[in-house]
């Protein structure tokens, strides 16, 4: 295991020293692909409710959560049982299950029709607002990271959160179960090495370790943040927009040694408007670039990596 740690950043200092907040966070990104984050506003009053309430749900009888899988969902919206997602290029099921909260828009908003909607456990009370709560407190974070982000890469402030504005964006809540209580497949771990999807993730502290990170060097790293810290890393929509200049990079959840262990985690998946277009920056294209990919929607590449994954099979 490398000595190495996840690099820091305070979000604060967007606002009171630009130039060395965005050079910090950029290099963290292009060297880990992951960073550290305090200074936000994700506090425990806004954090505590979601957990609690996300341990409400799981705790429910089998019966009772299915009831809120939808079938042909693709897992987008309510509830993925216990073995149904595989990381890409893997023959094991990840050894978890979730629910998954999306974007709420009026009923005369554009997207309203094309985004799959909401549903709610009538169960638990205060699950609704606990979880809006949290998904527009980590939007305001992502927001600034996304910002930074465009600086370092000599764009437009705006150039990312321009097509992530209202995008498919998804707050998950995850549970992996302990393993005393649940069929453990040989082989299989919480979450199988993989890079995910989207622009960017943010995870707040989970409720136990396990998360490590695969180092350019191929190395695994512990990524052990601090008590309210949040984890923000890059995924494959970023990775191809720039080239691969800041790329995705591959992490996983092992298993723990303690059987009766369970760990509850809440990332929050940041994607563009459905038909906004992922084209290759123009200053990460040619001498020292690979070949760029060619410019593909938001919705044709998730539902790609959705078939990738198996969840359109849901």
């Amino acid at each position: 295991m490398t000595s190495k740690s996840v690099p820091v950043i305070d979000l604060q200092e967007f606002f009171h020293n630009r130039d060395g907040f965005v050079q910090v966070l950029g290099d963290a990104i292009r060297d880990f692909g992951f960073v550290r984050v305090k200074g936000h506003n994700v506090n425990t009053k806004i954090t505590g409710p979601a957990y609690r309430k996300a341990k409400e749900f799981f705790s429910l009888p089998e019966g009772d959560k299915l009831q809120y899988k939808i079938i042909g969902g693709a897992g987008q919206r309510g509830y993925t049982p216990y073995l149904s997602e595989s990381a890409k290029n893997s023959t094991l099921p990840d050894l978890k299950e979730f629910w998954h909260v999306g974007r709420e828009l009026s009923a005369d908003h554009e997207l309203h029709s094309v985004y799959p909607p909401n549903v709610w456990p009538t169960e638990i009370d205060g699950f609704k607002d606990a979880m809006l709560n949290l998904y527009a407190a980590l939007e305001e974070c992502s927001d600034i990271i996304l910002r930074g982000l465009a600086l370092y890469l000599d764009q437009e402030e705006d150039h990312f959160t321009s097509i992530t504005a209202e995008g498919n964006t998804i707050l998950r809540s995850l549970y992996y179960p302990a393993f005393k209580d649940r069929e453990v497949i040989p082989g299989a771990i919480r979450a199988a090495a993989h890079e995910d999807i989207n622009f960017i993730t943010l995870l707040i502290t989970s409720t136990s370790s396990g998360l490590q990170l695969l180092t350019r060097e191929g190395e695994w790293l512990d990524v052990n943040a601090e008590d309210g810290e949040i984890v923000a890393d890059s995924g494959d929509m970023l990775s191809r927009v720039t080239n691969g200049f800041l790329p995705a990079t591959t992490h996983r959840v092992i298993n723990p040694d303690n059987s009766s262990s369970e760990r509850f985690s809440l990332p929050f998946f940041v994607h563009p408007r459905p038909k906004s277009i992922l084209s290759v920056l123009d200053n990460c294209k040619g001498e020292g670039y690979p070949h760029p990919p060619e410019d593909i929607s938001g919705i044709d590449f998730l539902n790609e990596r959705l078939h990738e994954l198996g969840l359109d099979k849901l």
